[in-house]
């Protein structure tokens, strides 16, 4: 259970370190060949196992069964977890902790929204008064033993905002996010608060935060970006364009050799890296 260390050492780096928001073990082996962590996204899998929008339909088996499979498959990646609002009571969510932490998740992401909870870029969340969020958080932090553990707030009102990063930094929590975060001034002024804790930053396609670089994360102090969607919004697209050229092409497949496009043989190879009597390991690289 080194997990949580080796995601802690990370954030050591000068540099903001990325999580690409992965939502199936298909695009999950496509982004391993590009990045060394994943963000698992509550948006991406309530879309791709349940083919519903992020509003609270996950069940916690799934998502723990889903993350047993990613590190048997991946046993050197960060993987990060997004655990919503703990599935409601704080019991349960101490319970998916300790048995994401046994499966092999690097760290989980804790919110504060109640029910009925929405993506963090959505209208209408709804937040914990801060005490009961707090009393929850404390509980999971305590069930834990290596694992990272981020907590989030969804506050919208600025002084709200402001009221509760600061407490959220004061707790044992190893990172702190604010969701929908709307302009760089915010980030500036949310990163005073915080003090030294790590901060993350999350972006997604279409949402309302600003679309930041990396460097520009750097500069801003901001130690984990997480991407949420771009696999599955990359996959929506790329999906639609080659049903409507099959649509055009009066069914007839493209001819893979002479073309870029993935047949059996290249899909192939790509799932074959995963069987896990492949890898010497199963420990992350970075410990």
């Amino acid at each position: 259970m080194r997990y949580g260390n080796a995601l802690r050492e990370e954030l050591t780096s000068p540099r903001t370190t990325p999580l690409i928001g992965i939502y199936d073990m298909y695009s999950a082996s496509i982004a391993a060949r590009h990045y060394n962590g994943f963000f698992v996204s509550g948006f991406g899998f309530a879309a791709s196992y349940y083919g519903l929008p992020d509003i609270g339909f996950i069940a916690w088996p799934d998502m723990v069964n889903f993350v047993e499979r990613l590190r048997l498959a991946f046993p050197r990646h960060h993987l990060l977890v997004d655990i919503d609002d703990g599935y409601v009571d704080p019991e349960v969510a101490c319970h998916v902790v300790q048995r994401l932490e046994r499966g092999g998740a690097s760290g989980v992401i804790l919110e504060d929204q109640k029910r009925p909870r929405r993506c963090g870029h959505a209208d209408g969340k709804l937040v914990l008064p801060l005490e009961e969020y707090l009393e929850k958080l404390s509980l999971v932090l305590s069930s834990r033993k290596d694992m990272l553990v981020v907590a989030r707030t969804d506050a919208t009102e600025e002084a709200e905002i402001m009221r509760r990063a600061a407490a959220l930094a004061e707790t044992d929590a190893d990172v702190v996010l604010v969701d929908g975060v709307r302009s760089v001034e915010w980030i500036r002024r949310i990163r005073t608060v915080v003090g030294d804790k790590p901060l993350l930053f999350n972006q997604i396609a279409g949402g309302k935060s600003p679309r930041l670089s990396l460097s520009e994360l750097t500069d801003l102090g901001v130690d984990i970006a997480i991407y949420s969607t771009p696999c599955l919004f990359a996959a929506h697209g790329a999906i639609e364009g080659a049903l409507v050229d099959l649509k055009m092409a009066d069914g007839r497949l493209p001819d893979t050799r002479e073309t870029d496009c993935i047949g059996v043989k290249g899909s192939t190879e790509l799932l074959e890296a995963n069987i896990s009597r492949h890898h010497a390991d199963h420990h992350p690289a970075a410990v």
